[in-house]
C-alpha cells in the first residue's frame, strides 16, 4: 500500500513545512500552530488505539495496541517539552483540517473492523518514520526543529511503524476498503502540513 501511494509521499517531502523543518527557516508560529494541532491529534490518535485494543481478536494484538498507544503518550511528552519552551498551547480549538483527521480516524476505530482501522492509522506512522529519515541527512545542524527530526528518524519510532505494518498485514479486512482508508489518511497527512504552512502569527 505504501508503495502504491507514493506521489502523496512525494508531496509531503517537497512541502515547504516539511523542508523548513530541515533548514530551519520555518517562520515559529507556524511550527507553534502545528504542535498545537498535533497534539490535539494525538490524543484522538491514542483513542483510536484503545478503541482498536479493544477489538483485538487475540492477546498478540492486544499487546501491540498496548506498545503502539504507549508510543502516543511519548510523542505527547516531547509536544509538551515544545509548549514550555515556545508557548504552545496544548488544548487547542481544532483546525478544520485537523478535526476533518481526527473525526475520520475515530469514526474508522467506531465503526469499522480492526483490520480497516489499522489501514487509516498505518500511513500517519509510516509516513513520520519515512520523513524522519528522509530529512535527518538535510536537516541543518542548527535548525531549531533537529529534535523532531531526530525522533521520528529514531530506531525505536521505526519499529513503533513496522509493528503497525505487521497488524495490516495480519489483520483482515476487504482489500479495497483498506486501500481507500490508507490513501484518505495520507491525504488528511498532506492536508494536516498544508494548515500548518498557512498559519499565521494569531498575536499580528
Amino acid at each position: 500500500m505504501w508503495e502504491a501511494h507514493l506521489d502523496l509521499v512525494r508531496r509531503c517531502e517537497a512541502h515547504p513545512f516539511v523542508q523548513g523543518i530541515a533548514s530551519g527557516e520555518l517562520p515559529r508560529e507556524r511550527f507553534v500552530f502545528y504542535v498545537e494541532q498535533d497534539a490535539f491529534f494525538l490524543e484522538a490518535f491514542a483513542r483510536a488505539y484503545a478503541l482498536g485494543l479493544a477489538k483485538a481478536p487475540d492477546r498478540e494484538t492486544m499487546d501491540a495496541f498496548r506498545e503502539l498507544l504507549q508510543g502516543v503518550f511519548e510523542e505527547l511528552r516531547l509536544h509538551e517539552g515544545y509548549a514550555a519552551r515556545w508557548g504552545a498551547n496544548l488544548r487547542p480549538e481544532p483546525a478544520p483540517a485537523t478535526q476533518a483527521y481526527t473525526d475520520f480516524l475515530l469514526r474508522v476505530a467506531a465503526l469499522e473492523p480492526v483490520g480497516h482501522l489499522v489501514a487509516a492509522m498505518t500511513p500517519c506512522m509510516r509516513l513520520y518514520a519515512h520523513l524522519g529519515a528522509f530529512l535527518r541527512p538535510r536537516t541543518n545542524p542548527n535548525s531549531p526543529y533537529r529534535e523532531w527530526v531526530e525522533t521520528y528518524s529514531s530506531a525505536e519510532f521505526e519499529a513503533l511503524a513496522r509493528r503497525l505494518e505487521a497488524l495490516l498485514d495480519r489483520l483482515p479486512g476487504e482489500e479495497e476498503a483498506q486501500r481507500a482508508l490508507y490513501r484518505a489518511a495520507l491525504r488528511f497527512e498532506l492536508a494536516f502540513f498544508e494548515a500548518a504552512w498557512q498559519a499565521t502569527d494569531r498575536s499580528g
